[in-house]
């Protein structure tokens, strides 16, 4: 096992080539969802001959569940995932969102924002990220400080990307989403600011993740843009939906996988990705699962498809 003690700024890969991640929360323990997502990202940076890296998204204490990131990668051993670096946490970089805030800050690209949750809900119209947020504390100028929230500032170009799975995506940040949070009101770094920090520090050039965030990238890559980064390639997978239509997740109540039927959940989740693994390999080990994986790994089934329902165990 891994310690959590890493050094806030990662060394820059040797490796000039592929680079991708896993990015899972602490709220609970690994689910069958998020093994999809790990297994096409282990895939994908595999059969390209590039590194696979693990990060620790622990900006969230409210949510986190005590334990549940040791369990994380506890699970992903069991099931034969080999990352490349030691595991960082988002909780150890603190000091490295606060320099970005800062220099978007001073170059007036975001602003700090007094406005609550309860004012904003009875102004703002829904988006497909939440609340569009009306502009409200654009341009009132209020103090830079560490007891309010910060946002950056969007325009009216699309920012538009070509998803390896979903084809051309435009949104309209501005209309869409408004200008959206880099730091909360309580001050932790939000998601947007932390992920798209974190992947370009370490050098991410390839980000395999659910469907649901596809409208987020393109906070991303307007961030990006602002800082100067590199823009990394992106797929976004279709997310596993319980019997209702809901996505699997650990707020909704996501079964834990069970460490003895590793096996088992690897082909699931192979299965449910566009794989079909013969029939004997339901008795073999886990070296031999992801070697067959390896060998046959395609994204084609996986085409345009934003959601589709979640495997059973198998008999």
């Amino acid at each position: 096992m891994t310690s959590r003690e890493e050094p806030n700024r990662p060394q820059a890969s040797q490796n000039k080539g592929y680079r991708g991640r896993f990015a899972p929360s602490p709220t609970g323990p690994l689910h069958f969802g998020s093994l999809v997502t790990a297994i096409a990202s282990y895939l994908e940076a595999r059969c390209n001959d590039g590194e696979w890296l693990v990060r620790i998204e622990d900006l969230d204490p409210p949510r986190e569940v005590a334990g549940a990131d040791t369990d994380i990668l506890r699970a992903l051993d069991a099931h034969g995932f080999e990352w490349d670096e030691e595991p960082l946490w988002q909780s150890t970089r603190l000091d490295i969102y606060a320099s970005a805030l800062s220099e978007l800050h001073a170059g007036d690209l975001a602003y700090v924002c007094h406005c609550t949750r309860k004012q904003l809900s009875g102004l703002a119209k829904p988006g497909p990220l939440g609340l569009i947020y009306p502009g409200i504390c654009s341009k009132k100028n209020h103090s830079f400080d560490t007891r309010h929230a910060i946002r950056l500032r969007t325009d009216e170009h699309a920012v538009s990307f070509n998803d390896k799975l979903q084809g051309h995506t435009e949104l309209n940040l501005h209309k869409n989403v408004g200008d959206f949070l880099l730091r909360r009101g309580d001050g932790l770094a939000a998601y947007h600011l932390a992920v798209t920090v974190d992947d370009a520090l370490q050098n991410i050039t390839d980000v395999v993740r659910g469907s649901d965030l596809l409208m987020s990238t393109a906070c991303h890559i307007h961030l990006q843009q602002r800082l100067g980064y590199v823009e990394p390639s992106y797929m976004h997978l279709p997310i596993a939906t319980d019997a209702s239509g809901k996505k699997l997740c650990k707020r909704g109540g996501a079964d834990e996988l069970d460490l003895a039927l590793a096996g088992v959940n690897l082909l699931r989740g192979m299965r449910f990705l566009g794989l079909s693994p013969p029939i004997e390999l339901e008795n073999a080990g886990i070296a031999e699962i992801w070697l067959w994986a390896r060998d046959s790994w395609s994204i084609e089934p996986l085409r345009g498809v934003l959601e589709r329902p979640e495997i059973g165990h198998l008999k």
